[in-house]
């Protein structure tokens, strides 16, 4: 799928280069996921042609707003943007059930630890704080039955991570009990099902649709924006919303 793919490169300058990461495509090399080839980090660098150095990171299966930098002071600059949370992070999910109007998840989550990348890590490390901003900009009832109800509700909402833990507007969405569609590790199975069988949706509808930082150098506050994927546009289409 992904040789001789070209990654959307949505700005990019002699410090930066910020792209719309597809799903499906690991950010870089993972003992986690070691038969997988195909890493974000590798094709924008031969893409380019120049070296970059990854300042976050999304999910495999989540796609958005990507931000590398081109040397390691800029890297190292950035980082400390993240760690101190100064940048914002704005997503969008299509999650089940009818969300609130908007909200706040204050809700600490336990460290997740991986079993290969992080076995010598200590098991008794306390949760952390997490909080994430929501607010519902779509709904729909579909008349497709599932289990005990005759119609499905689902819900289109934009989500504000104020903290990065592993997985947390997954995790935390679940905490909420509306829990984002095409999940496989935090999600509902017969929801997903649902979606894959109705509209050949085979993936995990959570994207990055913008980022806002400061600019290391310049210190401009900048904005990058990533579009939608045609899967998530053929969800808006499937349940009448206009994006």
């Amino acid at each position: 799928m992904w040789n001789n793919y070209k990654l959307e490169i949505l700005y990019q300058d002699v410090y930066l280069v910020a792209i719309n990461k597809p799903s499906g495509l690991l950010v870089h090399k993972s003992m986690i996921d070691k038969d997988e080839i195909y890493f974000a980090m590798a094709m924008l660098r031969d893409q380019i042609g120049q070296w970059v150095y990854p300042v976050h990171r999304l999910d495999k299966p989540t796609s958005g707003v990507l931000l590398f930098a081109l040397d390691s002071e800029t890297a190292r600059l950035m980082s400390q943007q993240f760690e101190m949370h100064s940048i914002e992070k704005s997503y969008v999910a299509v999650v089940r059930g009818y969300t609130q109007e908007q909200g706040e998840i204050d809700y600490a989550l336990s460290v997740k630890l991986d079993k290969m990348t992080d076995k010598n890590a200590s098991k008794d490390k306390e949760a952390e704080t997490a909080i994430t901003r929501y607010k519902t900009l779509a709904k729909v009832e579909l008349n497709l039955p599932l289990g005990r109800y005759e119609k499905t509700r689902y819900s289109l909402v934009q989500l504000w991570p104020k903290t990065g833990r592993k997985h947390q507007l997954r995790r935390h969405m679940k905490h909420i009990s509306h829990h984002i569609l095409g999940d496989t590790n935090y999600g509902r199975g017969e929801h997903n099902k649902l979606i894959r069988e109705n509209f050949d949706c085979h993936r995990l509808l959570l994207h990055s649709n913008s980022l806002r930082i400061k600019h290391p150098y310049t210190h401009e506050i900048m904005t990058f924006r990533a579009a939608f994927d045609k899967t998530f546009e053929h969800i808006f289409t499937a349940f009448g919303w206009n994006m």
